[in-house]
C-alpha cells in the first residue's frame, strides 16, 4: 500500500437496533422536540413531535406491522418522499426485526421491478396513486410481494387500527431480539455505471458513524444552549439521508422533513425553520453561490459582492493557515475588510438561510475549495465528507481546529483508510457493509479480509487528510493513452454562474471535450443585463458572441487547474438537462456517465469532427491542433 492513515481509538460498539433510539429518547425527555413538519396554521407553517408521540406512534404501527404478518428478516420497501410517515414506518419496521429497502419515488418501472424483486420485498409503502400505479404493473412478476399501502390514503392509520389488539410485550419481545449486526436496510447503489445493487447494512453500521460524531462534533451543530435542529430534504432513499435521519434522532437533534427539492421549496423551508445546521450536495451549495450572486447583480450590487466574495476566500485562507500553523493569520487591512462586509454582506447572506447556522456537511461529490472557503469566509463553515453506500455513510471528518478545506479531513475514530498503488481508496472499520445481497461474488471481490475497495481513487497527505480525485471507472484515456479525472473539470466549471451542468468526455479521442447545460435563471438574468448596454439591433449575434466568450473564460479557468495534456478543447452547450427523469442521473444526482455518453454519442462525434476539419485543413490532426478550444452550439 502507498498511504496509510490510522483512526485515533475506536468509539463503544453501539448496542441493540436502530429503533431502540426512539424509545431510549422517550424514556429520558418525552417532551423532546423530535421530528417537524409542514402543517398549517402551526407557528411558522411546523407542526413539532415529541419523543414521546413518536414513541407512541411506532409501537402502534408496529403493533399493525405484526398483525399484517410482518416478520424479523421480512423487507419492506418505502417508496417515498422524505416526509413523516417515512420516518415513523422505517422505526416501526426495525422494532419488529424487519429490513427497511429505501426506493426513489420517481424511480422507473424497470427499477422498481428490479429492486422488489432482487430484495425479495413482501411489502412496500408509496406515496400516492401514482406509485400504486408503477407498483400494480409489475405485480405479476412479484410473487412474494403480498402488500402495498398508500400513505397519502391512511394506510398507517389502517395498520396501526388494525394491531389494536396485538399485545404490548409481543413488539417488545421483537425488538429486543434485534442485534446491532442484524441488517437494518438494503440500499440500493446509485446506478452510475450499471444495475444497483443492493447493499446490506447493519444497525450497527448505520448507528456507528452517527454516534462517533455525535460525541465527537455533536455539540458544534448548535449554539450552546441550543437544541441542534436540521431541515432534511435530500432523499432518505439515499444512505446520506438516512445517516442524517438516524443522527438526528440519535443526537436529540430536531429534524425537519422536506419533501420538495426545488429552489423555492427550500429557501421558504430554510427562512421559517431557520435550522442550525446545514447539510447538502456541491450542487445545493454551488446553486446557494449563484443564487446569492444573481440577486446582487440584480440589485446591482455585482461588484460589491464579487469583493465581498473575494474577501472571504482570503480571510478563510488565512485563518486555515493560522489553524495549520503555516501562517499568521488574516493580516490587519484583511480583517478590516472583512469586518466591513461582515456588517454589509456576509450578515444578509446567512439572513437568507435561516441566520442561526454556523456549519454543515457537504456530501455526494467533492466540494471545491474555492467554494468552500467562500462559505467559511462569510461565517458558515461547510466541510466536505466522504462516504458511499457500502461504508454506511460517512467515514472521514474535519477535525476540529485543523480543518483543511479542499479535503474531506481525517479517518473517523475506529476506520482506517489506505491508498494502495494504482491510487484507489480502500477501506476498514464497523460501517462497512456485510455485503451484495444475493451477489457473493461481487461481495468478495470488494471486500478482501475485511478491506473495501471503493472505487475511488484519492491521496492522503502527510498529516493523514484524504483527497478525493474521481472514480477509478470515471477515467478517461485519451487516443494518445492519457488518463484523466474529469471531476475536478466538471466542478471548476460548474463554479462559473452560467454552467448548470458539465460532463467532461474524450475517451479514444485525440483531447478533451465537455457537454455543458447553462442555468436559465442565470442565463435569463444575463440576457437581460446584456440587453441594456445597447439596442436589439444585432442583439441575437452579441448575445451568442458574448456567451462564447464567457463560456472560453470558464473552460479557460478549468483548464488552468490540469495539465495541457489535460485540459478540454471542444465542448458543446445541449439543451436538455441532465435529470433523473431523462434517466442521465441517478436519484441521489450523481452523472450517469455511460447512459449521457450514448445518448449524446451524435453531438460528441460532430463536436470532434468539427474541430478536427477546421484544424487539420486535410492533413493528419497534431497536438498542436487543438490547442484553442472550439465550441458547438445546439
Amino acid at each position: 500500500m502507498r498511504d496509510v492513515a490510522s483512526a485515533p481509538a475506536a468509539f463503544p460498539p453501539p448496542a441493540g437496533g436502530l429503533a431502540d433510539t426512539v424509545f431510549e429518547r422517550a424514556e429520558e425527555n418525552p417532551g423532546l422536540p423530535l421530528l417537524a413538519r409542514h402543517a398549517k396554521g402551526a407557528p411558522g407553517g411546523w407542526e413539532t413531535v415529541t419523543a414521546g408521540r413518536l414513541r407512541d406512534e411506532v409501537l402502534g404501527l408496529a403493533k399493525g406491522l405484526v398483525a399484517a404478518g410482518i416478520s424479523p428478516g421480512h423487507r419492506v420497501a418505502l417508496m417515498a418522499r422524505n416526509r413523516y410517515e417515512w420516518t415513523v414506518l422505517a422505526h416501526a419496521l426495525w422494532t419488529v426485526g424487519a429490513e427497511v429497502v429505501p426506493i426513489h419515488p420517481t424511480s422507473s418501472r424497470d427499477q422498481v421491478e428490479w429492486i422488489l424483486r432482487d430484495a425479495g420485498c413482501v411489502a412496500v409503502a408509496v406515496e400516492d396513486e401514482l406509485g400504486v400505479m408503477t407498483v400494480g404493473t409489475v405485480c405479476a412478476v412479484l410473487p412474494r410481494l403480498r402488500h402495498v399501502w398508500q400513505l397519502d390514503a391512511g394506510a398507517l392509520a389502517e395498520l396501526t387500527e388494525r394491531g389494536v389488539d396485538i399485545p404490548l410485550t409481543t413488539v417488545e419481545s421483537l425488538r429486543r431480539i434485534v442485534l446491532p449486526d442484524s441488517t437494518a436496510a438494503v440500499t440500493y447503489t446509485s446506478g452510475a455505471t450499471g444495475r444497483p445493487m443492493g447493499c446490506a447494512l447493519s444497525h450497527r453500521g448505520l448507528a456507528y458513524p452517527c454516534d462517533v460524531l455525535l460525541a465527537g462534533w455533536g455539540h458544534t451543530a448548535a449554539q450552546p444552549g441550543e437544541q441542534p435542529s436540521v431541515l432534511a430534504f435530500l432523499p432518505f432513499s439515499h444512505v446520506y439521508g438516512i445517516m442524517i435521519q438516524t443522527m438526528c434522532l440519535r443526537g436529540g437533534i430536531l429534524m425537519a422533513h422536506e419533501p420538495e427539492m426545488t429552489e423555492e421549496a427550500l429557501a421558504s423551508a430554510l427562512s421559517t425553520f431557520r435550522p442550525t445546521y446545514l447539510y447538502g450536495v456541491p450542487s445545493v451549495f454551488e446553486k446557494l453561490y449563484k443564487t446569492f450572486l444573481r440577486a446582487a447583480q440584480q440589485a446591482g450590487r455585482g461588484a460589491l459582492f464579487e469583493r465581498a466574495a473575494q474577501t472571504a476566500r482570503d480571510f478563510a485562507e488565512a485563518e486555515e493557515r493560522a489553524r495549520l500553523g503555516i501562517g499568521t493569520g488574516p493580516g490587519l487591512d484583511l480583517r478590516l475588510q472583512h469586518a466591513l462586509y461582515e456588517r454589509t454582506v456576509y450578515r444578509k447572506l446567512r439572513s437568507a438561510l435561516g441566520g442561526r447556522a454556523r456549519r454543515g456537511t457537504s456530501g455526494g461529490s467533492s466540494l471545491s475549495r474555492e467554494l468552500s472557503l467562500f462559505f467559511e469566509g462569510i461565517g458558515l463553515y461547510i466541510h466536505d465528507g466522504y462516504g458511499l453506500t457500502e461504508t454506511s455513510g460517512g467515514i472521514t471528518m474535519q477535525p476540529l481546529g485543523r480543518e483543511k478545506s479542499g479535503t474531506v479531513g481525517v479517518p473517523l475514530p475506529g476506520t482506517d483508510v489506505r491508498v494502495a498503488e494504482d491510487g484507489e481508496i480502500l477501506v476498514h472499520g464497523p460501517s462497512v457493509f456485510q455485503g451484495y445481497i444475493g451477489d457473493e461474488a461481487r461481495t468478495r471481490s470488494v471486500l478482501r479480509g475485511g478491506w473495501l475497495s471503493t472505487g475511488d481513487i484519492g491521496r492522503l497527505d502527510r498529516e493523514g487528510y484524504l483527497t478525493i480525485t474521481g472514480r477509478k471507472k470515471d477515467l478517461i484515456v485519451t487516443s494518445s493513452g492519457k488518463s484523466v479525472a474529469p471531476a475536478p473539470l466538471e466542478q471548476r466549471l460548474r463554479m462559473h454562474p452560467l454552467i448548470h451542468q458539465a460532463v467532461v468526455v474524450g475517451e479514444d479521442r485525440p483531447c478533451m471535450g465537455a457537454l455543458i447545460t447553462l442555468d436559465p435563471e442565470f442565463l435569463s438574468h444575463w440576457r437581460a443585463a446584456l440587453a441594456l448596454q445597447g439596442d436589439f439591433e444585432g442583439r441575437e449575434s452579441r448575445e451568442e458572441s458574448a456567451l462564447r466568450e464567457e463560456l472560453a473564460r470558464a473552460i479557460a479557468s478549468a483548464n488552468s487547474t490540469v495539465s495541457r495534456a489535460e485540459s478540454i478543447r471542444v465542448y458543446r452547450v445541449v439543451q436538455e438537462p441532465f435529470a433523473p427523469d431523462n434517466g442521465l442521473l441517478t436519484p441521489s444526482l450523481k452523472l450517469r456517465r455511460d447512459v449521457i455518453a450514448r445518448h449524446y454519442a451524435a453531438e460528441i462525434d460532430a463536436m470532434y469532427k468539427a474541430r478536427s476539419r477546421a484544424a487539420r485543413g486535410g492533413r493528419t490532426p497534431e497536438p498542436a491542433d487543438w490547442d484553442e478550444p472550439d465550441d458547438v452550439f445546439r
